[in-house]
């Protein structure tokens, strides 16, 4: 199986803060750093280190060619990426608290700008069996799911961030969904307190025929396909910053979908790869390798 992430490379700006700022609050920024992002450059990062074959299709600026430099050392396909000289890279403008909890505000730039022929002629190199990994970064989400769908590639789905737009996606060509307890809820119409059972249950009914991955943070992570169950708790550690933590997860979570693991081995390794993430600052920085697991 070859991967393909049709997804966004942004440029993340990090503000390091004592706590998320309030409206109407101004408060001193204690540290500035640079970092890779976007969450399809990201969850590439990750499949990268994983050991798995990926490429990444998308578009950049000029400023975002080191990103792309980044990923190739990582050992990631890039030569699907356009580049568009008069366009902006995404950004992230990313505000990080003590707690290592996160705020982000997303600037798509060049994510947003992907054509269809542009899909078209990406989509004509890979074969059956192979796997596109989506995310709500990037433009033509519909025409990339049928597209896919049609040539036999299957498609793993991360709807973050999530939009109402979403819902009239063609849900039902997705083999896999990755969701966290509030998409969840926003997906199914449920409340985010209903519990991950209840949601997991929602999610099935709704998409009888795609495995469903529910992620829940510092509690683990659920998987369910039909009447299938099984969950994994969370390793124990000290964050110090979560950016990137999902991403970290999906890519592992399919890296051991792709080795054929069972979905509860699965979930374990995507767990274990996101508790190393979270003690480490940065988004694509932070995905510590396979051998790292051991």
């Amino acid at each position: 199986m070859n991967f393909l992430v049709y997804g966004s490379v942004n440029l993340d700006f990090v503000y390091e803060l004592d706590h998320i700022v309030r409206p109407g609050e101004t408060i001193t920024v204690s540290r500035f750093t640079r970092h890779f992002g976007g969450k399809g450059a990201n969850q590439t990062a990750a499949l990268a280190r994983a050991g798995m074959p990926v490429a990444l299709a998308g578009k950049v600026g000029p400023d975002g060619e080191c990103e792309l430099e980044k990923l190739a050392e990582f050992g990631a396909d890039v030569s699907n990426v356009v580049r568009a000289p008069d366009a902006a890279t995404g950004q992230g403008i990313i505000q990080l608290a003590a707690d290592g909890e996160n705020a982000i505000c997303v600037f798509p730039g060049a994510n947003r700008l992907i054509t269809r022929d542009e899909i078209e002629l990406v989509l004509a190199k890979f074969a059956p069996g192979d796997l596109l990994l989506l995310q709500n970064e990037i433009n033509h989400l519909g025409f990339l799911i049928e597209t896919a769908a049609a040539r036999g590639i299957e498609v793993a789905f991360n709807p973050s961030p999530f939009t109402p737009e979403l819902l009239a996606l063609p849900l039902d060509k997705v083999s896999v969904l990755i969701v966290n307890q509030v998409e969840a809820s926003q997906v199914t119409g449920l409340a985010e307190t209903a519990g991950s059972d209840a949601l997991l249950d929602a999610l099935t009914a709704k998409l009888p025929d795609c495995e469903i991955v529910l992620t829940l943070g510092s509690r683990g992570a659920a998987w369910a396909r039909k009447d299938e169950r099984c969950a994994v708790p969370a390793l124990k550690v000290k964050p110090v910053d979560t950016t990137g933590a999902g991403d970290t997860f999906i890519g592992y979570f399919l890296a051991g979908r792709a080795r054929k693991f069972t979905p509860e081995a699965c979930l374990a390794l995507g767990c274990r790869a996101s508790a190393i993430a979270v003690t480490r600052l940065g988004a694509m920085e932070s995905i510590p390798a396979i051998t790292e697991l051991s």
